[in-house]
């Protein structure tokens, strides 16, 4: 099985071996089968596509698994970026796994890294996040990315990352922040400075896509 990394908005983003290995697989997993074939339609691969996301049950693992133990050779991509980091691609690997079937990497764009990239802050060590819960637990993990002496890097959805800008503020973070959107797409915008700053800008905005905010470490 093969975890394979796609464009995380510029399709030109990806790399031989990955384009090679999702002609050659007899089956790839996709978290949404239409968003895949925008990227296999642009390189003309016209390998079967299964859908396997956050709401598939375990028959589908199951599924999938016996296909692998069958002798398929299967691909797992997300809608962008890599399988396994804030998507459901995890569970696979760790039920391939735990039958004894080779999963091999092929490495390409995440968007935590590609933010960390550009963001000029120090990124020798950070705590990642993930997506914040949307009620249950938010304002504490709020509190906790306060408190933290590390760089801390979390995704936000457009329909939420006001909100999200607004609590950093009520709980007077002093920080230096930068905010990702759109990363590698036509609109990729960058917003640096302090929360209050950058939410201002925010909402003086068309506010659309999707959102890595970096949060500076506690340097006191």
């Amino acid at each position: 099985m093969f975890v394979v990394a796609t464009p995380i908005g510029n399709l030109e983003d990806i790399t031989q071996r990955g384009l090679r290995i999702l002609k050659e697989v007899n089956l790839i997993a996709c978290e949404d089968t239409r968003i895949t074939k925008r990227l296999l339609n642009r390189y003309q691969i016209d390998t079967q596509t299964v859908s396997y996301h956050q709401h598939s049950k375990i028959g589908k693992i199951d599924f999938l698994i016996e296909k692998l133990k069958s002798g398929n050779d299967i691909a797992v991509v997300s809608d962008a970026g890599t399988p396994g980091i804030s998507d459901p691609g995890g569970l696979l690997v760790q039920a391939a796994a735990n039958e004894g079937i080779k999963v091999e990497s092929v490495p390409g764009p995440s968007a935590v890294i590609a933010a960390l990239s550009i963001s000029g802050l120090p990124t020798d060590r950070f705590l990642f996040l993930g997506f914040l819960p949307h009620k249950k637990g938010r304002e504490t993990l709020i509190k906790e990315i306060i408190a933290s002496k590390y760089l801390v890097v979390f995704y936000e959805s457009v329909h939420r990352i006001i909100k999200a800008l607004e609590q950093l503020s009520e709980a007077k973070l002093e920080r230096e922040i930068v905010v990702c959107r759109e990363l590698t797409k036509k609109f990729e915008t960058v917003y640096r400075g302090k929360v209050d700053d950058v939410l201002k800008e925010l909402q003086a905005d068309e506010v659309k896509g999707e959102f890595v905010v970096i949060i500076n470490k506690n340097i006191k």
